[in-house]
């Protein structure tokens, strides 16, 4: 949970992107052997840091690196021991992981590397995870890390957070990245847990921090958007962990001051003036939902009008599943179906099993059960998640 900071706090430390994440793995490597037997410290961040510092001037030793920025961190240690109270600043670590966004998002990367880059080191993502939410294969992601990480050392990157004019051609990047980072949180894509709490929390964190620090209103929009989505967390798994779909959720659990939070953002992105964008779009059907007291209670025919302007703004078929599923209660499974049939025709979301899940639910609504069962059977092997998996067997199983 703590690997992006430790991660920035290094980076800041070294001003070495790649060396920072070699010498957190070293220091955590160390933990493993060292808290087995002597427990952990009181301030476990502040040892990995420390420890992450030595390595680094191990590393420096190593290339016979006599040049200031070692002198100065030989300096800073040589009165310190691991866990040290003044390592571990809270403000300024949250500063470092904003920083390391930034730096994963430098305009000298492509999009793509930019987004795997920092799913990797800020969210903590293994391969396989960033690939099922890039929908690529997994050497891919791997190979775009890889190249990413050399072309940030080869230019000698500095790890900051860049002046307020050269930020604007990376807030994109960096507003892609935590939606990603909170979608992963919010809907796991593997293992046995369907929400990483931790995870999209971080995201959210994120966000308001970039909102401080720009306040423009694409950011205010997407800060909207998380808070309005994770208000949703306590009521979105039952006593035992399973997953519980938003048509059984009990809202008087929603969290109402994450809800106030997000419209009140959502009111200011609006009133720029200029329009909303991608992620105050979404924000905009988030609040549709929050707003309403049950799924019949609805705005369903506004949602179906804020997606067609998503799918104009930003085109993507994952846009056009879930404006599939809003014409679907707007007006009925059948004019639904119609919209999910055009978009497996064309072959996108050929390897996600959200596709046959949605189009499996339109199906048992018409009662067409047969084929309902199979688009489960085929969304329950594509699916990757231990406990959503668990929700499509029920809803097969439920079929006969």
């Amino acid at each position: 949970m703590e690997s992006a900071r430790i991660v920035g706090g290094l980076a800041r430390y070294t001003g070495d992107f790649a060396l920072a994440e070699d010498v957190a793995q070293e220091a955590l490597a160390e933990a493993l052997v060292g808290w087995s037997t002597s427990g952990v410290p009181d301030n476990p961040t502040g040892w990995l840091l420390s420890v992450g510092r030595r390595r680094a001037i191990d590393a420096f030793r190593r290339r016979s690196t006599r040049d200031d920025r070692y002198a100065r961190l030989a300096r800073d240690l040589d009165d310190h021991v691991p866990g040290a109270d003044e390592l571990f600043d809270p403000d300024a670590i949250d500063d470092d992981v904003l920083a390391l966004v930034f730096t994963a998002c430098h305009p000298l990367l492509s999009k793509d590397a930019r987004v795997a880059l920092t799913l990797r080191v800020v969210g903590g993502l293994t391969s396989d995870e960033i690939a099922s939410a890039l929908f690529v294969p997994v050497p891919t992601v791997q190979a775009r890390i890889t190249r990413a990480k050399k072309t940030l050392a080869a230019a000698q990157v500095p790890f900051a957070v860049p002046e307020p004019d050269e930020r604007a051609a990376r807030l994109g990047s960096v507003l892609n990245v935590l939606y990603l980072v909170f979608t992963e949180g919010s809907s796991a894509s593997g293992g046995e847990t369907w929400i990483r709490t931790d995870l999209a929390q971080e995201a959210v964190r994120l966000a308001r921090v970039l909102v401080q620090l720009t306040p423009e209103p694409e950011a205010l929009g997407m800060l909207a958007l998380l808070e309005l989505t994770s208000a949703r967390f306590p009521a979105r798994l039952d006593a035992s962990g399973r997953p519980v779909l938003l048509e059984d959720q009990d809202r008087s659990r929603w969290d109402r001051t994450a809800i106030q939070r997000g419209r009140a953002a959502l009111a200011s992105a609006a009133a720029a003036g200029r329009g909303l964008g991608p992620y105050g779009l979404q924000a905009a059907i988030a609040a549709c939902h929050a707003e309403a007291s049950s799924v019949a209670a609805t705005d369903w025919e506004r949602i179906v009008m804020l997606y067609e302007a998503l799918g104009r703004v930003a085109p993507s078929p994952v846009v056009e599943l879930n404006r599939s599923v809003a014409v679907a209660m707007a007006s009925g499974p059948a004019a639904g179906l119609r919209v999910v049939d055009d978009l497996a025709s064309s072959g996108d979301l050929a390897t996600s099993h959200l596709l046959p899940a949605v189009r499996a639910e339109m199906l048992a609504r018409l009662g067409r059960h047969d084929e309902a069962r199979a688009e489960y059977v085929r969304a329950i092997e594509r699916c990757g998640n231990a406990a959503e998996r668990a929700v499509l067997e029920d809803k097969a199983d439920a079929l006969g």
